[in-house]
Parts: structure tokens; C-alpha cells; sequence
């Protein structure tokens, strides 16, 4: 069993940066693939960034390439999402996922993932 906790939403300004952070419960963290992915109102939640279990391969949204990082810190049981260059369209609550535990690679389907967090809210204004 893991819980999520995501944190560091708010608001920021277009080009502006932001860090998401997303704690994880749990003494086998580095056993999960971590993923990240965000709902905007009225639109369907969809991928931003995977990464594996490893953090071998990470995998991004054609949409954030470039602009988007993740990493994860095992020892911190932490997955980050730093989030640069960000426009408004970026503006979603974002939600941290968790898949396995297992040697699993990233993915980009919600439904691959067995734990989630709460979500934080990012709005990022023009």
C-alpha cells in the first residue's frame, strides 16, 4: 500500500517556473514506477511525465518536452516535477501516480497505475 501527497502548486506566471513535489508512504518506494499527470476543468486527465522504477527511463508528454523535468529521490521516498516555462494551457490539477510494486517501466495510461495522490493545483496566468 503507498499514499501520495502532492505539494508546491500555486500560482505562477507565464515563462514562470514551478517544483511539484509528491511524498510517498511506504518502505518499498524505489519498487514503483511514478508517473504524473494533470486534469483541467471540463478536459480528460491526461499524461505529463513517467518515469521508472530504476528512474532509467523517464517519458514525457510531446506537449512538456523541453520544459518539464521529473526525477525521483528514493531515499526521500520523493518524485518531482519541475515544471519550467510554463504556459497557461499548463494550468490543470496535477495528480502523482504510483505503479507496482515491480520492475515496471513508465506509462502513459492512468489505468497502468495503482495508486494516486490528491492532486495540487497549478494556474499559471498570461
Amino acid at each position: 500500500q503507498v499514499q501520495l501527497v502532492e505539494s508546491g502548486g500555486g500560482l505562477a506566471q507565464a515563462g514562470g517556473s514551478l517544483r511539484l513535489s509528491c511524498a510517498a508512504s511506504g518502505r518499498t518506494f524505489s519498487s514503483y514506477a511514478l508517473g504524473w499527470f494533470r486534469q483541467a476543468p471540463g478536459k480528460e486527465r491526461e499524461f505529463v511525465t513517467a518515469i521508472s522504477w530504476s528512474g532509467g527511463s523517464v517519458y514525457y508528454a510531446d506537449s512538456v518536452k523541453g520544459r518539464f523535468t521529473i526525477s525521483r529521490d528514493n531515499a526521500k521516498n520523493t518524485v518531482y516535477l519541475q515544471m519550467n516555462s510554463l504556459k497557461p494551457e499548463d494550468t490543470a490539477v496535477y495528480y502523482c501516480a504510483a505503479r507496482g510494486p515491480g520492475d515496471y517501466g513508465g506509462s502513459s495510461y492512468s489505468y497502468d497505475y495503482d495508486y494516486w495522490g490528491q492532486g495540487t493545483q497549478v494556474t499559471v496566468s498570461s
